[in-house]
């Protein structure tokens, strides 16, 4: 018997495209790319601070119904838009990711809504 768990954040985006939030397969985590949308309002902010900081918040949210935290993280992802926005927002990575100091690499890509400049995904392990 399979011990996969599937979450939504109950993003529109899930069911269009047919994936999850995130899926705890044992105790691995896996966290599909995230970014600045407020899920309840459908929103996204202008500003490249504040979508990172929302995008920290909804992965933390999926990793809650994992019932670990960002802590628990070994491995992110960063997908900039633009490089020019890593010295601004790689500090606000460090906050996030201070303890848990996880494998990480940042790429800049394109991303599919030009309002988004950053997707985080990352890769969780329960304590369980």
């Amino acid at each position: 018997m399979s011990s996969r768990r599937l979450i939504s954040s109950g993003s529109s985006f899930e069911a269009i495209m047919g994936y999850s939030r995130a899926v705890v397969e044992g105790s691995d985590v896996f966290v599909s790319g995230t970014t600045g949308f407020n899920y309840a309002t459908m929103t996204i902010s202008a500003d490249p601070v504040e979508q990172t900081r929302q995008a920290f918040a909804n992965i933390a949210a999926a990793l809650a119904q994992a019932n670990c935290t960002l802590d628990d993280v070994v491995r992110v992802r960063y997908l900039l838009t633009d490089v020019a926005l890593f010295d601004a927002l790689a500090p606000i990575f460090g906050e996030y990711m201070a303890k848990a100091r996880p494998a990480a690499t940042a790429m800049v890509v394109g991303l599919l809504d030009p309002r988004m400049v950053i997707e985080i995904e990352v890769t969780a392990r329960t304590r369980n």
